[in-house]
């Protein structure tokens, strides 16, 4: 951190940016008198998140102002009377996951993700037949045939430029040594022009067929005739051309997004991504990417699994954690009414807003959320990243980064606050 002349003025260097799953840990902000300014390496979602003023607000119960200690007290009182709470939403840090788990296990919650029906998707696939993944490092270093099935990585925008198209790789690998595949619908494909000019290759089906031309390609693959001309529109010679590039790349990947196959039995079609990485992998090296973790949804998971033993989509209520994929999402269990209150966090974002229950519900959310219901409880919360110091997961489920503060908050944070609850029950 290096002051410049004007002494209300700090420049941070090197800052993690928290708002999309990969992490970007280059940006350079400004604070200058507590409003923050991108001068390097911002993207627009960056730019809009790091730029926004900060918004007024405080604790309210039912609607009504009151200090802090008093909201604390009053969600405090819900959770000691609730049998069966749910702590959904989970958009926090580390620091903030790991207090949610201390007090699930305390007050026998269950604990699911605004974002856990695209983490299921993946741990569906990793839990029945297991997987080969690689990294945003090793795609950026050895990756000369990247593969995008059912996604074009256009909410991650900067995933070209810090992963594909970069000036340096430690292994002298080319930008024009590249190839890029497009699978999917309506894919936008500008992304992946080489920056010489070179088009990549798109092959147009809907998103629920993706999963049958990939079994397609894995048949071609193994050496097999297909008795058809075409599968989902594609005709088999392109791919069959396609079939004999994914078996002369020295490395390649296939690219998904979780959330974006939002398709019945997705898990399938990951699978399929899955098993034909495998098949390659017998006389050259291909592994798979999933592009996700907004929300904090990869820290989540990660903290989940390495304190319960089990991903996301946990029940504590038995005194002991019960996992069950299906039965324990958000909305299963508002829809059968299996839980008896609600505790919804969000403390990066307040375009993803509780669900409204009939049950006693407490808000941890930035403080320019907008509900369209008074919630019982409402904390407004800082920001990790901008307001306070913290650490997330990327996506890649690899790399670990901390996360600056950057800006003095009037606002408590999501494990400060969790722990006061904690010490109340």
């Amino acid at each position: 951190m290096a002051k410049t002349s004007n002494i209300s003025s700090v420049i941070n260097k090197d800052v993690a940016c928290p708002f999309c799953g990969i992490l970007c840990d280059d940006l350079v902000i400004q604070n200058q008198d507590e409003t923050l300014k991108i001068l390097e390496n911002g993207c627009p979602k960056a730019v809009a998140s790091f730029e926004a003023k900060q918004a007024v607000s405080s604790p309210k119960i039912k609607g009504k102002d009151v200090p802090l200690s008093d909201a604390i007290a009053a969600m405090s009182d819900i959770l000691k009377k609730s049998h069966n709470p749910l702590f959904s939403g989970l958009g926090t840090d580390v620091g903030g996951m790991r207090q949610v788990m201390h007090l699930a296990d305390k007050t026998g919650a269950i604990v699911d993700h605004m974002h856990g029906n695209a983490l299921i998707r993946n741990s569906l696939v990793l839990q029945d037949l297991g997987w080969i993944t690689t990294t945003m490092t090793e795609i950026r270093n050895r990756a000369d045939l990247i593969i995008f099935a059912g996604t074009d990585a256009r909410n991650y925008p900067r995933f070209f430029e810090r992963t594909i198209w970069n000036k340096q790789s430690m292994f002298k690998l080319k930008n024009e040594q590249r190839q890029i595949v497009y699978i999917g619908d309506q894919l936008d494909s500008k992304a992946g022009i080489n920056p010489n000019g070179k088009r990549p290759t798109s092959l147009n089906c809907k998103t629920e067929q993706i999963g049958e031309v990939i079994s397609g390609l894995h048949a071609l693959v193994t050496g097999a005739t297909l008795d058809v001309k075409e599968i989902a529109g594609i005709k088999i010679k392109t791919l069959q051309a396609l079939a004999e590039q994914m078996k002369a790349a020295k490395y390649g990947v296939i690219v998904w997004s979780p959330a974006e196959l939002d398709i019945p039995h997705a898990e399938l079609t990951i699978q399929n991504f899955c098993e034909i990485v495998k098949y390659l992998t017998r006389f050259t090296r291909f592994a798979g990417f999933s592009l996700g973790g907004n929300d904090g949804a990869t820290s989540a998971n990660s903290v989940c699994a390495w304190q319960s033993g089990y991903p996301l989509r946990v029940n504590f209520n038995k005194g002991y954690p019960d996992y069950d994929a299906q039965r324990y999402s958000t909305h299963n269990v508002l829809k059968n009414k299996e839980v008896d209150s609600l505790v919804w966090i969000s403390s990066f974002s307040s375009n993803v807003n509780s669900p409204r229950a009939s049950i006693p519900t407490i808000v941890l959310g930035t403080p320019d959320t907008k509900l369209n219901f008074k919630p019982d409880v409402f904390i407004p919360v800082s920001t990790p990243g901008v307001d306070h110091s913290g650490q997330l997961i990327r996506a890649d489920s690899v790399v670990s980064l901390p996360l600056k503060k950057l800006r003095q908050s009037p606002y408590a944070n999501v494990s400060s606050i969790l722990k006061q609850v904690i010490e109340r029950m």
